[in-house]
């Protein structure tokens, strides 16, 4: 599996008017994005209690390989309408991994060294 290096969540709040557009405007965005030599992984969900937050949890093998995800086409449907179809700014925050998955899954396999 691909680590990733850049993990990001995006969040993207539709006008209520707009929700079903801005809705097949981003599903249309996640199989060529996770095509991308550089995604890890893109999951692409919707808030529980406001259906018109949508949210996008993002993992990229690097920083170089989001910023190549951003300048892809498939995008431009989005930042050409958003100000159309968004009751407010997009929002990204970059996180850091502060446990990998290769170090819990190492202390859960029972071979503990003493």
């Amino acid at each position: 599996m691909k680590r990733p290096g850049c993990t990001i969540i995006g969040t993207v709040v539709a006008k209520p008017e707009k929700r079903e557009e801005l809705l097949r405007i981003l599903a249309a965005q996640v199989a060529p994005t996770r095509a991308e030599p550089g995604c890890v992984s893109y999951d692409f969900h919707c808030d529980e209690m406001n259906p018109c937050v949508f949210v996008f949890y993002e993992n990229f093998r690097s920083r170089e390989a989001l910023d190549e995800h951003l300048k892809m086409p498939y995008l431009r449907p989005l930042m050409d309408q958003v100000d159309e179809l968004c009751a407010e700014p997009i929002a990204i925050r970059h996180l850091i991994m502060l446990v990998d998955r290769d170090a819990r899954s190492e202390r859960g396999n029972g071979d503990h060294k003493t």
